[in-house]
């Protein structure tokens, strides 16, 4: 059994699954979690075939029952939770005016509600870890759009800046359980997700690695340097 172990949704493929191939190759036990089962495993054997330690989970991040279930399914793996990773998000591209609600909800449903019942359900696991070494890291993905709201994009805009304020909110409330709080607002990242944009080659994006070696620096702070935000940004990208 790992002694220290960690959980990152949306890990099928992109900065999720790159995050968690760091932190197992870092010695985490990893439960990784993602909605489509199939993709899942996939993802999942790829790094049990390295000899990494993970556990995967499937889980939607819209079913409050499912997102219960998995952080049970966590605790009863590892017993523990040092490191947390809210990434399972989505983004829909619209006009406000041409957005349907059904749309509106499903990003609202991942990207911020998913996020809240997440943290909820981590938080007494992260405390316990905390108080043992004072150094447990619940990270949440937001986006640059987080911070500078991007036409087109204004509902997933929306739920990133509130991941934001999120992030800050749930510092204030662990601050004293040695529980550390980060928010990585990202550009566009070189994963599926940005496939849709043809103008920016993948070579010449923020590569998933760079959000990896972000979190290994996290870990590797004092327990008395607290990093709210963290931006990654393009050279010459206008904010």
């Amino acid at each position: 059994m790992p002694d220290r172990a960690a959980l990152v949704t949306g890990a099928s493929s992109g900065i999720g699954l790159t995050i968690a191939r760091a932190l197992a190759e870092d010695g985490y036990g990893v439960t990784v979690s993602a909605r489509r089962a199939e993709k899942l495993e996939d993802a999942a054997k790829g790094l049990t075939d390295a000899g990494l330690d993970v556990n995967p989970v499937t889980a939607n991040m819209s079913e409050e029952d499912e997102i219960k279930g998995l952080a049970a399914a966590h605790r009863d793996r590892y017993g523990r939770l040092d490191v947390l990773v809210n990434n399972a998000g989505i983004g829909i591209g619209s006009e406000i005016a041409e957005l349907d609600t059904k749309r509106l909800d499903l990003q609202i449903d991942v990207n911020l509600r998913g996020v809240f019942l997440m943290t909820r359900e981590a938080i007494p696991m992260l405390r316990e870890a905390g108080r043992e070494h004072g150094k447990a890291l619940l990270l949440n993905m937001s986006s640059i759009a987080g911070k500078y709201g991007q036409p087109w994009i204004a509902a997933y805009s929306a739920t990133k800046a509130a991941v934001v304020g999120l992030s800050q909110a749930t510092q204030g409330e662990v601050k004293d359980d040695g529980v550390q709080v980060t928010a990585f607002c990202p550009g566009f990242v070189a994963t599926p997700m940005t496939d849709w944009n043809e103008a920016v080659p993948k070579e010449e994006m923020i590569q998933p690695e760079d959000l990896a070696e972000a979190v290994r620096f996290l870990l590797r702070t004092s327990t008395h340097c607290l990093v709210p935000e963290v931006q990654f940004v393009r050279p010459g990208d206008r904010m």
